[in-house]
């Protein structure tokens, strides 16, 4: 296989990982929005869900230049994260499982597209570059999320 063949497919397969995790940390987002307490937190939630909403729009934007689709977060770590936040909140409705829960999301997304960086090292730049946006975007809203711990 020649390098612009690998390039492409590392590309689109980097892309698409990208687009599965936007996809579930949307998800997560508005699976603790009806538990909210706090203005504050409320308004860090719904802005890093708008952030997350135009980096899909990126990513689509992208995967259509290569003729590609997006990609569905994996069922069993929907329903698992699912099953999570809803055991965890009604165990105790407030903003401190909120913060954990969503701490735990961002963890789990910054490990995974880390991962992902490694393993599909031949992506093209772009492919590199919102991969980190995306990461760096998980990091911010973690970093946010310590105060309410």
């Amino acid at each position: 296989m020649n390098n612009k063949v690998a390039e492409e497919q590392d590309t689109v397969k980097l892309l698409k990982e990208c687009d599965a995790g936007v996809k579930m940390g949307v998800k997560s987002i508005d699976d603790v929005m009806e538990y909210v307490q706090s203005n504050d937190l409320n308004q860090i939630l719904m802005e890093s869900k708008i952030e997350h909403e135009k980096m899909q729009k990126d990513l689509n934007t992208i995967l259509d230049n290569f003729h590609a689709d997006g990609k569905d977060p994996n069922m069993m770590a929907e329903s698992m994260s699912w099953m999570k936040t809803t055991f965890k909140l009604g165990m105790n409705e407030n903003d401190h499982t909120i913060a954990d829960l969503i701490t735990d999301g961002c963890n789990m997304g910054v490990k995974s597209l880390n991962k992902y960086l490694n393993q599909y090292s031949n992506a093209d730049k772009r492919a590199k570059d919102i991969t980190k946006r995306l990461i760096d975007l998980e990091k911010s809203l973690q970093f946010k999320m310590e105060s309410y711990l």
